[in-house]
């Protein structure tokens, strides 16, 4: 697989999760652990078609704390995701938990080969202004609506950290994910009726919302990502990340759930430009990385190192 193509199928994980919000807002009244469950389900029985085509043996070369890690990380954030916007379903709860593209690039800084530079530390303080604007803006709403967007920050952070992790594990399989989801759906079925009353959708659109989050944003997503981190270009895909607040925001103003207000759009525009600000620091990091030293002394080579056009030499 090149790896244009590899970013590209890892980009399509970016458009699934976008749909996330609404997804989970039109199955309710489905509480969140039961949602899980199902929808990790259907990603899991998918997961093993596809694994099927070359043996499910692949399975059995991936070490127990490596499907440990996975799963703590899809139900931690899952649970925490899905909760926040039963307790406040709203574009600015989607807002926040999409701070997660900016907590990765903060948090690669703690990676082997990798800075944390001026540009990311503003680019976070732009971001975070951005949700300052969403949870100042809402201080009339009830206390509800507070605990949800604590947790959707909770579970920013908790997918964030997950995808830093996952860099490390390179080597890993992309078929191990099939594991990871129906290991998730076990838990949180468990959970579910120690916790939990079992509803379901009243309607067949609350259905079709439910089927859709298992196929997309809760299924296929996940590979498809796991393809592009490994294969294809993972600074294009960090970047292109940073578009999902935005095209979650439209989705539910489209979908009536939500008024496009000023706040909103000012919110999203801050939260995407400071992780772009962000990321775009990281590439410029990596690209001077790879030169040769002589490359940044344009009075040797006759090359500017600013925008690579050729100089004059003194000596011309």
């Amino acid at each position: 697989m090149s790896r244009a193509r590899a970013t590209w199928i890892g980009f399509t994980a970016v458009l699934m999760w976008a749909l996330l919000a609404l997804f989970t807002i039109g199955s309710a009244p489905v509480p969140p652990l039961q949602l899980n469950a199902v929808c990790f389900g259907i990603g899991g029985l998918i997961g093993l078609v596809w694994t099927a085509r070359q043996g499910l043996g692949v399975l059995r070369e991936v070490g127990w704390k490596v499907y440990a890690f996975g799963t703590a990380g899809l139900f931690g954030y899952h649970f925490l995701y899905f909760t926040a916007f039963r307790l406040s379903p709203s574009a600015e709860t989607g807002l926040i938990a999409y701070l997660w593209p900016l907590f990765i690039v903060l948090l690669s800084g703690l990676l082997p080969g990798e800075r944390l530079r001026t540009p990311h530390v503003f680019g976070a303080l732009i971001a975070f202004a951005g949700a300052a604007i969403i949870v100042l803006g809402r201080g009339g709403d009830a206390e509800g609506s507070a605990a949800g967007l604590a947790l959707a920050f909770l579970c920013a952070l908790t997918w964030s950290g997950y995808s830093v992790l996952s860099r490390r594990l390179g080597s890993v399989p992309t078929e191990s994910v099939t594991v990871f989801c129906l290991a998730t759906a076990a838990l949180s079925l468990a959970a579910h009726l120690a916790l939990e009353d079992t509803l379901w959708p009243a309607t067949g659109l609350g259905w079709g919302a439910l089927l859709a989050l298992g196929v997309g944003p809760v299924g296929v997503a996940f590979f498809t990502w796991d393809i592009g981190m490994k294969k294809g270009d993972i600074q294009m895909l960090g970047v292109a990340s940073y578009a999902a607040p935005l095209l979650s925001t439209i989705a539910l103003v489209m979908a009536g759930i939500s008024r496009p207000t000023w706040t909103i759009a000012i919110a999203a525009v801050l939260i995407a430009g400071g992780a772009a600000l962000a990321a775009r620091a990281g590439a410029i990091d990596k690209a001077r990385s790879s030169l040769p030293p002589d490359a940044l002394r344009p009075d040797q080579c006759g090359v500017s190192a600013v925008d690579g056009r050729v100089a004059a030499h003194p000596s011309d």
